[in-house]
C-alpha cells in the first residue's frame, strides 16, 4: 500500500517504534518520525505538510498544539492520547480518530480506514485545532487517584495519597508507599508523570517521580542542584536536577 505521507509526533520512543511497526505491518511506512514541540515547528516550516498525522497530545516540551501556532498545517489528524475515552467520546465524529495507549492494532487500521473513506470530507486540521483547545479549555483533565499492582495472584490497589514516591531501576518502574513498600508497576515514569497531578508530584529526575508531602529536607548540592531526604526514606539518587531546579522550586511554594 502506498501514497499515503504519514508523519508521527510522538516523545515516547518505545510509544513511537511501536506505532512505526504497526503501520509497516499494514503496509504504510512513516516519512518522519518528531519528538518534540521545537523539532515538529522546524520540520514543517521545510518539508511538505504530510497527508496523515498521528499527533500525540502531550509532549516533553508542551502541549503539541503549539506546533501549529507556529505553522499552518491542513493535514489530517489521527491523536494518539491517554485521556479517557468517554471525554473523548464527542470529538470522533468531527476529527479522524482518537487512538488510546497502548494503541490496538486493529484499532489503528480502522482509523486509517476511515481516513482513506472520508478524505474529502474531514475537517482540516485548524478546525479540529479549535475545537479541541476549546474542549481543553472548558475540561479539567482528570489525574489518577490509584494504581493498580499485580502481586502473585493478588490485585492490590494503591491510593496515590499513599504514595511517597515513583522510581526506576534495573529497566523496571516501582512504586514505593509511605510505609516504605515497593511494588512493580507496567507504566513507565513518562506515562505515570502524564497521569499524576502536577500539585502534588514531580519529577525531580530521570529516577524518580515524588510526592510534595512526603519531603522531609531539602538542601543545596553541588552543581546547583538540590537534595531531597523524602520522610522515612533517603536515596543518594534523590537529586533535583540542575534544569529542573527552578521549576522544582516554583512547584513547593505554589
Amino acid at each position: 500500500m502506498t501514497g499515503i505521507n504519514i508523519v508521527i509526533i510522538e516523545d515516547e520512543k518505545p510509544a513511537a517504534r511501536s506505532l512505526e511497526r504497526k503501520l509497516e505491518k499494514l503496509g504504510y511506512f512513516p516519512n518522519a518520525k518528531l519528538t518534540n514541540v521545537e523539532e515538529a515547528i522546524e520540520w514543517f516550516g521545510s518539508n511538505k505538510e504530510p497527508d496523515l498525522i498521528f499527533l500525540d497530545i502531550q509532549l516533553s516540551d508542551g502541549l503539541s498544539f503549539e506546533i501549529f501556532e507556529q505553522v499552518k498545517v491542513n493535514s489530517a489528524i489521527i491523536f494518539t492520547t491517554a485521556y479517557d475515552e468517554y471525554a473523548l467520546r464527542a470529538f470522533k465524529l468531527n476529527s479522524i480518530d482518537y487512538l488510546l495507549k497502548p494503541i490496538q492494532a486493529d484499532e489503528l487500521e480502522q482509523a486509517i480506514q476511515k481516513f482513506k473513506n472520508n478524505k474529502q470530507a474531514i475537517f482540516g486540521f485548524n478546525e479540529q485545532l479549535s475545537m479541541f483547545t476549546q474542549f481543553l479549555s472548558n475540561n479539567v483533565i482528570e489525574y489518577k487517584e490509584r494504581f493498580v499492582v499485580k502481586i502473585g495472584m493478588q490485585i492490590k490497589i494503591i491510593s496515590t495519597t499513599d504514595i511517597m514516591c515513583f522510581f526506576s531501576e534495573n529497566k523496571a518502574t516501582y512504586i514505593k508507599t509511605n510505609e516504605g513498600r515497593n511494588y512493580l508497576t507496567d507504566y513507565s515514569l513518562e506515562e505515570i508523570e502524564k497521569h499524576l497531578s502536577p500539585n502534588d508530584f514531580f519529577r525531580i529526575n530521570r529516577k524518580f517521580i515524588i510526592s510534595l508531602v512526603s519531603i522531609h529536607e531539602i538542601h543545596a548540592f553541588s552543581n546547583s542542584r538540590l537534595k531531597v531526604n523524602l520522610k522515612n526514606f533517603d536515596d543518594d539518587d534523590l537529586i533535583v536536577s540542575r534544569e529542573k531546579v527552578n521549576d522544582f522550586k516554583k512547584w513547593i511554594e505554589k
